[in-house]
């Protein structure tokens, strides 16, 4: 069948031009989501950031910054990789198999850990070996290089510090607290100016020989620069080095893969932007072909009696088949592209504002090409076409006479086959929400966000039969509006697919903002109440920097001290089972200074079974959500990896219930030694004491203080939810205003009708504003019960609470969905009566 657009296609458009434009801004906003999620999710794919330390050194070998997992899919085994919390390092030895490499002129390893100054005015510096100028450009101002003992300084840090050659300087790092000889002063090259300010005024050298054991790794690096003799191509130095190092599980990097070593912000960047470009951007795409297939199909059904007409004059089913499918070829393209303009606008802000938060490194670019342009506008060209050919196929197969007489009147009873598919909707929907609340953590968010999808199909499918149920009781309430009210109660059950097709986007905007929002707003409220309920300790202490290794005793020794805990902060992963396949829970974890008793008088975990007094080297404490996701217990060993990778399987001796505001692991200090780049406790919670006393150790505040700066820290996965909750709702907002101003133009002969026959123009406004709140009533009822089905089962297995929904929140949104449907019936009416005076 050709598609070349022919002469019914071309006066359809001419002479229906409200009904095409309708379809052209549905398929031109679906265009724009589907791009801006396709540019985000090949900039996730194709991210990388240029080396910047390792600029100079054209191949770097170091360990795999990702934990695996082979899991048994349909195809096979699949390995997935998590990015680590912390860094890998590989054996410092290997620096020596890699200078032996045909065409390595030197091999050095590197290594990056954070240095205190202690009650100098440099206060916190960053340590490097003295090797490392090999590559970073660092030369000598004055002095010479440092053996054991002593220290190399920029030349901001000494000015600072008033220190000069020979000096002795007390610097803490992860070996204690010591007294370091200047041995020289140097100026900073490129490699070591990054991130640290063009003056490089926080940097510190120390001898190679000992600047593993100062970082708290020994005989570890970060990873082993090679340098190339001239001439020597890069590949080939690599090919070279990878055979030296073979057996070592120590990886081989050159050009822009080495810069993922230095900058471990690119693998959760990676992350993010799968999740917004890939698992938001696959829901969005969803609800915009849903919407656009929707919104075509109701201007295909506008058309019933011209359909009609035609094939009593004698046109075939083909022709009207074809008119169809030519007019989408009109409409769809043009859409597309269009469309795909501000899409790419949206994919820059919204690349931007992560960038701005952190979510993203600033060396990472946007990349735009045209396979999701492309993408986008086939997607809306597909979706015409195929709901175009749903919508016209029983006009076009409908014998001439039966369908003028089936145009003149709404069938009232849907399609079987939609009935029985939308009833599978409703029941997939409710054993989904059956199974989410009996599950718990990812299980109960994967088996609710199935919820929220088949009951959203439901609605569609049913929503004729929805549309007029509706009406009927709404309808039992206008009573008492008068005769525009009664009118329009009973022009909503004559025409329930009408109804139906304005309510079902309004109730799309209303389910899929209420469940993104809402599911923040429930998370955020009980982690609030933990955290608040949790922390008892009268003073917290931090740093930006980290606190003094000893701050703890210094703190006890304070008078009127009766406990002092420090907490270092990190992430362990956890391997979870969800949806019958394992993969790694990044899960906040504490690593506690004291015993258990101590840390029970400064923070208040909410113990449900077992004793805090048992944590210690190979014990933890976890919380119960996690518990439940890994199917632990006392007693059991909970595999996991620790901040860089290391394998462990510590055994569980207490499990709580404030997992949620506080970390969900427990753990010792001690444990995560020499596991973590910081060996710089985070907090330190004091009970008891005078605040000034603790003054010296960092910036002093109470409980309250502290759980308000740790809800700002949150603000990412707010702002995240509140964005996404923003382009689906108001792309579905979009979408119910299009749908409700095509519905009202479609009408015109209606309305001028009522004229004719002595309807006031007001009386007419006025029944068009009783069909609104109709319309508006039920889509936020039904929108309000689909997220509330979605939300009551996920919030349950999250955070075993029901979901908290801020009533004035809520009252907007309702009040939004209200005006919006007011808007788009009564402003175009105005125009459609103003246009169409009675004569």
């Amino acid at each position: 069948m050709s598609l070349k657009p022919n002469g019914l296609a071309r006066a359809a458009v001419r002479f229906k031009p409200a009904s095409f434009a309708g379809t052209f801004v549905a398929l031109m906003m679906s265009a724009l989501i589907v791009a801006a999620c396709g540019v985000l999710l090949e900039t996730g794919i194709r991210a990388s950031v240029p080396a910047e330390r390792y600029a100079d050194a054209p191949v770097v070998a170091a360990a795999d910054q990702s934990a695996r997992v082979v899991a048994d899919t349909v195809d096979g085994p699949e390995e997935t990789a998590y990015p680590l919390p912390d860094t890998a390092r590989v054996d410092a030895g290997l620096a020596a198999k890699a200078a032996r490499a045909p065409g390595a002129a030197a091999a050095v390893p590197d290594l990056t850990f954070p240095v205190h100054g202690g009650a100098a005015p440099f206060g916190a510096l960053t340590g490097h070996g003295w090797g490392s100028h090999v590559f970073t450009g660092t030369a000598l101002a004055e002095g010479a290089a440092p053996h054991a003992g002593e220290v190399v300084l920029g030349a901001g840090a000494a000015r600072a510090a008033g220190a000069g050659v020979g000096d002795t300087v007390a610097l803490e790092t992860a070996d204690g607290r010591a007294g370091f000889r200047v041995s020289g002063l140097a100026s900073p090259g490129a490699g070591d100016t990054t991130g640290e300010g063009a003056g490089g005024a926080a940097v510190a050298w120390f001898a190679d020989a000992e600047a593993s054991v100062l970082a708290g790794h020994p005989g570890r690096a970060d990873a082993i620069a090679v340098m190339a003799r001239e001439g020597v191509d890069p590949d080939d130095l690599a090919a070279a080095v990878g055979k030296a190092l073979a057996g070592s599980g120590a990886r081989v990097l050159t050009g822009d893969d080495r810069g993922e070593v230095e900058d471990h912000g690119l693998a959760y960047a990676k992350e993010t932007l799968f999740a917004v470009g890939g698992s938001f951007g696959g829901i969005a795409t969803l609800v915009a072909v849903f919407t656009a297939a929707g919104t075509v199909a109701l201007s295909v059904g506008q058309r019933t009696r011209e359909f009609a007409l035609l094939r009593a004059v004698g046109a075939t089913p083909r022709q009207i088949r074809r008119a169809v499918a030519a007019e989408a070829l009109l409409v769809a393209p043009l859409a597309g592209l269009l469309g795909c303009l501000p899409g790419i606008g949206l994919a820059h802000w919204w690349f931007g504002q992560m960038q701005d938060r952190g979510a993203v490194p600033e060396a990472v670019d946007l990349h735009v090409s045209g396979f999701p342009l492309l993408a986008a506008t086939g997607l809306g060209l597909l979706t015409a076409l195929g709901a175009g050919w749903a919508a016209g196929r029983r006009p076009a197969r409908t014998k001439p006479g039966q369908a003028l007489a089936e145009a003149s009147v709404e069938r009232l009873r849907p399609g079987v086959v939609r009935t029985v598919l939308g009833v599978a909707a409703v029941v997939g929907g409710s054993v989904l929400a059956g199974v989410a609340a009996s599950a718990a953590g990812a299980d109960a968010a994967n088996a609710s966000l199935g919820v929220v999808m088949l009951f959203m199909l439901a609605v569609a499918l049913l929503g004729p039969v929805l549309a007029r149920v509706c009406a009927v009781l709404f309808g039992l309430l206008l009573r008492g509006g008068g005769a525009s009210a009664s009118l329009a109660a009973a022009n909503s059950r004559a025409n329930s697919r009408r109804l139906a097709s304005a309510i079902t986007p309004i109730v799309l905007a209303m389910a899929f903002a209420s469940t993104l929002v809402f599911m923040h707003t429930s998370e955020s409220h009980v982690a609030a109440e933990q955290l608040r309920d949790g922390i008892t300790a009268d003073h917290v202490v931090t740093g930006p920097a980290g606190l003094p290794a000893d701050a703890a005793d210094r703190a006890a020794r304070a008078p009127g001290v009766d406990a002092a805990v420090s907490l270092l902060d990190t992430q362990v992963l956890v391997p979870v089972r969800s949806g019958g396949e394992t993969s790694l829970q990044g899960t906040a974890t504490q690593g506690v200074s004291g015993s258990g008793a101590q840390l029970a008088k400064v923070q208040d975990l909410d113990v449900r079974d077992g004793s805090l007094d048992r944590v210690g080297e190979g014990r933890i404490a976890i919380d119960r959500t996690l518990a439940d996701a890994t199917d632990a217990g006392l007693g059991d060993r909970l595999p996991l990896y620790l901040p860089d990778g290391t394998r462990a399987a510590p055994e569980v001796v207490a499990v709580y219930g404030r997992g949620l505001g506080l970390p969900a692991v427990t753990m010792a200090r001690a444990s995560l030694d020499g596991h973590v780049t910081s060996a710089f406790a985070d907090t330190l919670l004091v009970s008891g004491g005078d605040a000034g006393a603790l003054r010296a150790l960092g910036e002093v505040t109470d409980a309250s203080g502290y759980a308000l700066a740790r809800n700002v820290d949150r603000e990412f996965g707010a702002w995240a939810n509140y964005v996404m909750a923003g382009v689906l709702g108001g792309f579905a907002a979009v979408a119910a205003v299009n749908t409700l101003v095509m519905t009202v133009l479609d009408r015109r002969r209606e309305l001028t009708t009522l004229r004719l026959v002595g309807s006031t123009r007001r009386q007419v406004l006025r029944m068009l504003g009783w069909e609104s709140l109709l319309v508006s009533a039920a889509g936020v009822t039904l929108g309000t019960a689909v997220a509330a089905i979605t939300l009551t089962p996920m919030m349950r297995g999250l955070t075993g609470e029901s979901p908290h929904v801020p009533p004035l929140l809520y009252a907007a949104f309702a009040a939004t969905a209200t005006a919006l449907v007011l808007a788009a019936v009564t402003l175009p009416a105005r125009t459609a009566l103003r246009d169409r005076a009675p004569t």
